[in-house]
């Protein structure tokens, strides 16, 4: 695990190339990590967009493996995408939030200047995030995903539910009638399955959250194992179009019988955190919450 700046010498770029804003951001890093005496690389995507004249590779897995450190720029989306790209390198990422939300997007774009200061200066952690992985047979096809937020498993523009049989770790849990389900990582807690009335969870907690969206029985409510267990999941329902989707990026057509079993990866992405930030403070910040304080 890279940890010191002193070994930070090569810095790769990856950018949303969807955004045009993106662009200047780039340039603006290209000089602050020149000026911070370190050499400059991109993934082809990027450098292509930007008119970079820096060192060109021609994908973000083998930027990975030879930079020190990954700049990715833009959203969670492009954060969800490079981290399935480059799972199982170390290299540590830190997030440049280019639009909305951003939970794992660390840094605001205004304020590069003062990260990369903070990274010079070894003014950082590196956490470790385990990926998910998403196994078995969709409409004969053997598959093998991984996910750093979420699998789901939800219908195509049909109004009627979906019927799902849930075990884990071989026991029933229930048969759901939903119109999806959703099995996040501690990561993606904060994303699609919070809108679905699954719980917070801290990133290091190891556990796995089994979300159903829209239940039609009530009671059926958003379920937490270990991060350990298998969670299997089988496709009842006939003639509705089905599909399980990794990250909301990557879909795959399932059928009636079909049966994927959802656990904890092999894999894991390394994310680099600034000198004062904090999992809460995000909470805090991202989700809008207030309060008052008592003073006794």
């Amino acid at each position: 695990m890279k940890k010191l700046a002193h070994k930070i010498e090569r810095v790769g770029l990856i950018a949303n190339p969807d955004k045009a804003v993106c662009r200047s951001v780039l340039r603006t890093a290209v000089r602050l990590i020149v000026q911070g005496g370190r050499q400059v690389m991109a993934d082809e995507p990027s450098a292509r967009m930007a008119n970079l004249k820096t060192g060109v590779v021609s994908d973000a897995a083998s930027l990975a493996r030879e930079a020190d450190l990954l700049l990715v720029f833009g959203g969670d989306g492009t954060m969800l995408r490079v981290a399935r790209e480059v799972a199982g390198v170390d290299t540590p990422i830190l997030g440049i939030n280019i639009g909305g939300l951003g939970f794992l997007t660390a840094v605001p774009s205004s304020q590069l200047q003062a990260a990369m200061r903070m990274v010079w200066a070894s003014e950082f952690e590196l956490e470790s995030r385990h990926l998910i992985c998403a196994t078995g047979k969709a409409q004969g096809v053997e598959i093998d995903q991984v996910a750093l937020n979420d699998f789901v498993i939800g219908r195509i523009a049909a109004s009627r539910m979906i019927e799902l049989e849930v075990r884990v770790d071989g026991h029933v849990l229930t048969c759901y009638r939903c119109d999806g389900l959703i099995v996040s990582s501690p990561t993606g807690s904060t994303a699609y399955s919070l809108s679905a009335g699954g719980a917070v969870v801290c990133p290091n907690a190891e556990v796995l959250t089994i979300t159903p969206i829209c239940p039609h029985t009530l009671s059926n409510r958003s379920v937490v194992v270990s991060l350990n267990s298998s969670v299997q999941v089988q496709a009842i329902s006939h003639r509705l179009e089905m599909t399980l989707t990794a990250d909301g990026q990557v879909q795959t057509s399932l059928c009636a019988g079909d049966e994927i079993t959802i656990g904890r990866s092999s894999r894991a992405v390394s994310l680099m955190h600034l000198a004062g930030s904090s999992f809460f403070a995000t909470l805090r910040q991202k989700l809008n919450w207030s309060g008052s304080s008592l003073h006794v």
